[in-house]
């Protein structure tokens, strides 16, 4: 049988703090049809959008659609065979929600790839306990609706940096937390954002970096007492 021309493909695969970025991004909010050919981003922060497609250097039309809820999106959607089986590859598939587990991303790449997840299913919030004035709180969180994901996530940052961080389930939630508290959550920040120039979401750097600002300051009247600040 005479095979046919070699698919096109629109990415151009191969790792780098850029790709790895986008890769993390798509592990939160990316989707892959069972076609084995299409795929989509989604997003409620359309620059979010903006950066997966430069990171990974496409130019698709990026579009807005409703959640049955009635809030608005954005998405990018686009057909490629070699970058569809480069995402099977790794450990990404359809459906991937409640399926996602080990990942296949080199150590060289991984925290490009973590502030990726965390600019789409990660958060950051700190606040100075009511109780001890002086005692300023910061956690780094990510969640997921599979938990031998986030197992697989929390044993990769164990072995890399030394950080545990703790699991939490809840029984009226369809997903799971994986967070790091204070000391943890700096030398996570600090891995993340391990330059300025990274390719992140600016307001959650922002709201990250305000947090170390207060802890490295080490003054109370940095931001005021009870302050909160959520990524």
């Amino acid at each position: 049988m005479r095979r046919g021309p070699k698919p096109k493909g629109t990415v151009k695969i191969g790792w780098s703090p850029r790709f790895a970025y986008a890769i993390g991004l798509f592990a939160a909010d990316g989707c892959m049809q069972k076609n084995g050919r299409h795929l989509n981003f989604t997003s409620t922060d359309k620059k979010q959008i903006e950066l997966f497609k430069k990171c990974i250097g496409i130019k698709t039309k990026t579009g807005t659609k409703y959640s049955g809820a009635g809030n608005l999106a954005y998405q990018t959607q686009f057909g490629d065979v070699g970058f569809y089986r480069f995402l099977l590859d790794i450990g990404l598939m359809p459906a991937k929600s409640k399926k996602l587990a080990t990942l296949k991303i080199s150590d060289e790449y991984f925290f490009d790839f973590l502030r990726g997840y965390f600019d789409g299913d990660g958060c950051s919030y700190s606040y100075y306990d009511p109780l001890f004035p002086n005692s300023y709180r910061f956690y780094i969180s990510f969640i997921s609706a599979s938990p031998p994901f986030l197992e697989w996530l929390q044993a990769e940052l164990t072995l890399l940096t030394g950080v545990k961080g703790s699991m939490q389930k809840y029984k009226d939630r369809s997903y799971v937390q994986l967070r790091f508290s204070k000391k943890e959550a700096v030398v996570l920040s600090q891995n993340m954002y391990y330059r300025t120039d990274v390719p992140c979401l600016r307001r959650k750097y922002l709201k990250v970096k305000k947090s170390l600002d207060v802890i490295n300051s080490r003054r109370s009247g940095e931001i005021g007492r009870h302050a909160t600040f959520r990524s």
